[in-house]
């Protein structure tokens, strides 16, 4: 194993759309295998390491994602930035790049996230809209999912919004804070009216957590759960595990916070 003597904290965004996730997969096209193939071009060698700050989901978005580059070569920030940019397929950009110490750990490093869901409801929409926002054909009452998804804030067992556990996933997660509110973001003549954020913030989330919270709010919404089934399902963990997971371009990986 090489030992690392250069190490970098590199921030991107992306739209995942053209993507399996993050992470590298056999067969498939994911941003860390473009991210990797990118360094080899400017490199002219593959004596680099990079590791993601986590996993993305297929067709996940990201507005802020991290990963770190271990080298044993010190590097022109400004430069590599400019190259990275230029050869970089179109649909992901490098924001930002800094030395960190080796004592830094992307992986272990306490960090906040916020995940941004965007949804529409009613009549379909423009596809145009596919890569970021979700329509759901069906009403939607929004002043009750807005009452509801504060069920989700504070510490709770989300074992029932968890996908393919091990026996050494820990369920109990604090959701610092749950929000659905009107679309600011996605504005103009193929955007609907209908369109809304759901917003929520934690300090670590379970594979397809808020996929699955966004799944069960729009049950909420549309009459098949009241807002005290949301409280029962978090409170009756152990029974079996939510089955109806919201598609998952919709989703986007707002910000990152070390």
């Amino acid at each position: 194993m090489a030992r690392w003597t250069k190490f970098y904290l590199v921030r991107i965004e992306f739209l995942g759309f053209r993507y399996c996730g993050w992470q590298t997969q056999p067969g498939v096209k994911t941003v860390e295998e473009m991210i990797n193939k990118t360094f080899k071009f400017i490199f002219k060698h593959d004596g680099f390491k990079v590791l993601g700050s986590g996993r993305t989901d297929a067709k996940v978005s990201a507005d802020d994602f991290a990963f770190e580059l271990f080298l044993n070569e010190s590097i022109n920030i400004p430069t590599m930035l400019k190259d990275l940019n230029h050869n970089l397929p179109f649909d992901i950009r490098v924001k930002t790049m800094e030395e960190v110490d080796a004592k830094f750990n992307i992986i272990q490093n306490p960090k906040i996230k916020e995940y941004h869901y965007y949804f529409s409801y009613g009549e379909k929409s423009h596809p145009f809209n596919a890569p970021h926002i979700i329509n759901f054909e069906q009403e939607l009452d929004i002043p009750k999912m807005q009452e509801a998804v504060k069920v989700y804030e504070g510490t709770h067992n989300f074992k029932r919004f968890a996908c393919k556990p091990t026996e050494h996933t820990i369920f109990e997660r604090e959701i610092i804070n749950a929000s659905i509110e009107k679309n600011t973001r996605y504005l103009g003549e193929h955007v609907s009216e209908n369109t809304h954020v759901f917003k929520v913030k934690s300090k670590g989330f379970l594979r397809y957590q808020v996929r699955l919270m966004m799944a069960a709010l729009i049950d909420v919404g549309s009459g098949v759960y009241s807002i005290d089934d949301l409280k029962n399902i978090l409170i009756e963990y152990n029974k079996e595990p939510m089955k109806h997971n919201a598609p998952s371009s919709g989703l986007n990986l707002h910000q990152i916070n070390f």
